[in-house]
């Protein structure tokens, strides 16, 4: 199963985000908490955990919202 972790998806942005990781409270708090959320959907897409297909496509959505703002904020 494919992982979606930020550094991976955008490695040319490698250095912008441990600058930001360092330097601005809110984009560490939303990386922290997106790599949580992508660790429990690869451990829910593995059968390691169980959840119905409504709580799974809530917390792909929820993933997905915090990639955008990550990455805004990663361009801007």
């Amino acid at each position: 199963m494919e992982r979606h972790d930020l550094l991976h998806e955008l490695p040319e942005y490698q250095d912008r985000i441990h600058q930001l990781k360092l330097e601005n409270a809110h984009f560490r708090k939303v990386f922290d908490e997106y790599h949580e959320l992508e660790h429990e959907i690869h451990r829910i897409n593995t059968g390691v955990e169980t959840v119905t297909d409504e709580q799974l496509h809530q917390l792909k959505a929820n993933l997905l919202f915090m990639k955008d703002e990550l990455v805004s904020i990663i361009k801007s």
